[in-house]
């Protein structure tokens, strides 16, 4: 069986966060301690192991950011938009985001399978390796939050709330359209802030109807989705008619299951340029209120890892489409990790766990119109909130698009990039796993582009079965696919694709002489390849079906053009170098789109060197900032104490 194409863990990136533990013994009842007493320790070891301390502790708290992007921003700005650091696809498996009560647990009962068969010497029947929890033991966020916890409060720490107002008094202000996610009886927003509308969204209709800010109230579950898409909910869609200056969601990002659709309605319901604030509490916070409810991600992760995930919720629902990306940490004094170790017996103190994180971004403008100058930025901007297509299959199909579009030769082509760019999702979906066939992102990429840039191209039923068959994810039809398939295998894979592009927009048209002209191109192929081979005796086989295969498509393929009778005089009047001339320019056209599209890609990889310089230079200000502290340990007072300059 023949087809057109025939043979072809989650990563680290997060931050983490450092401890340091002492540990003191008593070798007998009385008051003398044993050398290994860390008030025992001679000056020598005590000072270096504090001041090691001490550095590590002020290098967690250098802000990863730049001085113009810490100017004009609330206190406690940890990650500038320019440190975040992204893999190229949803690195989350689903379970990341179930509370662990809910997931499978190991049957141990299957371990023995294997030492009973070996005991035994009789084959076991095979055990399930794993246990489904039962749907009635599974969570019903319904119940738990509007009975079991109907009346239960968070009751954030004072100090933390107080530094939350103070954040929100940074970037909120009277008279605003505020939307808050995950509302319940607190906003904690500062008195002086009276928005002229407050919308809040949660599932405890009981402690919002306590919320005085609130000016009206929707029950809606948060974490029932349109997959890859948004929250499902026809209250939210609703709110899109009148969009809001500010969303805000405080210690609600633990109980999500789907965090991107979550952070992709908030992205459709901010106005351009609105903020999307998004607040937490250390993960020890409330862990007895409401510890059912939190996912895994949050009960097995610390309070930094936490940072960059919910960094990373914005990147992968939007992508560029949130700017100005920041992390605060705002955690009080009073915090365990914020507080001073300024002798060896401090560390032993107990802090609150009222430590309190931020992380914020604001809402890209989005172009309408494609801009002639920098039709790149438009394009992308397009795509923001698509479905199925990952951050690597944009980074890869814009510069080819935006390259096609500037190439138009007419209005209509240009048009056919524009409107077509909403098909992107239904292509790719049609691709799933075709990378598992040796056919690569980049050749995914371009069959996509050249799709998108045919105005015959709209998606419909029988062109996306033709693109599958054509692919070799379907049967291939025998009256063309099959035929199509056997002839032209010598062709290199990009030639390949551009045909493909050519012909999979021919199907579903409706047109009944386009359907003939489709099953002419099948069988005109083979006649045509033989003519060609014997005026060329020279010419590889990959051209020949080249060239065989472009003559067709100009004038076979489109009603109209040339009969097979005319088609066929045609061809037996040309002569080699008339051949090797068409040839030549077809190839020249492949080589100029190739050139083209190098410099682009060498552009954007300038670009994300220019970016990595940039960090490597957030990297040598903290490690000069180290040196050039001004308090260092005196081992003689036991304190830390501001150094004396030398003049």
């Amino acid at each position: 069986m023949y087809a057109f194409f025939r043979n072809v863990s989650v990563l680290a990136f997060l931050a983490t966060s450092m401890s340091v533990s002492a540990f003191m013994t008593r070798s007998a009842p009385s008051n003398v301690y044993s050398s290994t007493e860390l008030n025992a320790m001679p000056p020598m070891i005590i000072g270096p192991m504090i001041r090691k301390m001490r550095e590590e502790k002020q290098k967690a708290k250098m802000p990863m950011a730049t001085e113009g992007e810490m100017k004009g921003q609330a206190p406690g700005l940890r990650v500038g938009g320019s440190a975040w650091k992204w893999p190229p696809v949803w690195p989350y498996d689903q379970a990341f985001f179930t509370p662990i009560e809910d997931l499978s647990k190991p049957d141990p009962t299957s371990q023995l399978s294997g030492v009973a068969s070996m005991i035994s010497g009789v084959a076991q029947v095979p055990a399930p390796s794993e246990t489904e929890v039962k749907e009635d033991d599974k969570l019903d966020p319904v119940k738990y939050w509007k009975e079991d916890k109907g009346d239960v409060k968070t009751a954030l720490d004072a100090e933390a709330v107080e530094k939350l107002k103070n954040h929100y008094s940074f970037y909120l202000r009277s008279g605003m359209s505020i939307l808050e996610l995950g509302a319940a009886e607190d906003s904690y927003l500062p008195e002086d802030i009276k928005p002229d509308r407050h919308v809040g969204v949660g599932l405890n209709t009981k402690l919002m109807e306590e919320n005085p800010s609130l000016t009206e109230r929707l029950e809606v579950n948060l974490n029932i989705v349109v997959e890859d898409e948004t929250v499902d909910s026809d209250e939210l869609r609703k709110l899109s008619a009148e969009p809001f200056d500010a969303i805000i969601m405080t210690n609600t990002i633990d109980f999500l299951t789907h965090p991107r659709e979550v952070y992709r309605t908030a992205w459709q319901l901010l106005k351009p340029g609105g903020i999307m604030i998004v607040a937490f509490s250390s993960k020890k916070a409330y862990p007895e209120k409401f510890e059912r409810a939190q996912t895994k991600m949050w009960r097995d992760f610390n309070d930094d890892q936490h940072m960059w995930i919910a960094g990373s919720f914005f990147q992968f629902s939007a992508g560029d489409g949130w700017e100005k990306l920041l992390g605060f940490d705002i955690s009080p004094e009073s915090a365990k990790a914020n507080l001073e170790k300024n002798s060896p017996f401090d560390i032993f103190k107990k802090g609150k766990e009222n430590n309190m994180y931020v992380v914020q971004a604001s809402k890209g403008v989005q172009d309408e119109e494609i801009d002639e100058k920098n039709p790149a930025k438009s394009i992308n901007s397009k795509m923001w909130m698509m479905p199925t297509l990952e951050d690597r299959d944009k980074q890869l199909v814009v510069p080819r698009l935006a390259r096609a579009y500037k190439s138009a030769q007419n209005e209509e082509k240009k048009r056919a990039v524009a409107e077509n760019i909403a098909l992107l999702p239904k292509i790719y979906e049609a691709l799933v796993k075709m990378d598992q066939f040796a056919f690569t992102f980049s050749m995914q990429s371009q069959l996509a582009a050249d799709l998108v840039m045919n105005p015959e191209f709209d998606a419909n039923d029988e062109q996306i079965a033709a693109l599958k068959q054509g692919l070799g994810l379907r049967t291939p039809s025998p009256e063309f696919w099959q035929p199509v398939g056997e002839t032209t295998a010598n062709m290199v894979i990009e030639d390949k694709i551009n045909l493909l592009a050519f012909l999979v927009p021919r199907f579903g048209s409706g047109n009944p002489e386009q359907e003939q002209a489709l099953i002419a191109f099948a069988t005109g192929l083979t006649p045509t390849f033989s003519l060609i081979r014997s005026k060329c005796p020279g010419m590889a086989e990959s051209d020949i079906e080249l060239l065989g295969t472009e003559l067709l498509c100009s004038e076979i393929l489109i009603p109209g053009r040339s009969t097979k009778q005319e088609f066929a005089a045609w061809l037996g009047s040309m002569t080699e170098s008339d051949f090797k001339e068409i040839l030549s320019a077809r190839k020249q056209v492949s080589e100029a789109a190739a050139n083209e599209l190098a410099e682009f890609r060498e552009a954007r990889e300038q670009e994300e060197r220019e970016r990595q310089e940039l960090r490597r230079q957030y990297e040598e200000q903290v490690r000069k900032a180290r040196e050039e502290r001004s308090m260092a340990f005196n081992p003689r007072t036991g304190k830390f104490e501001e150094i004396q300059k030398k003049e």
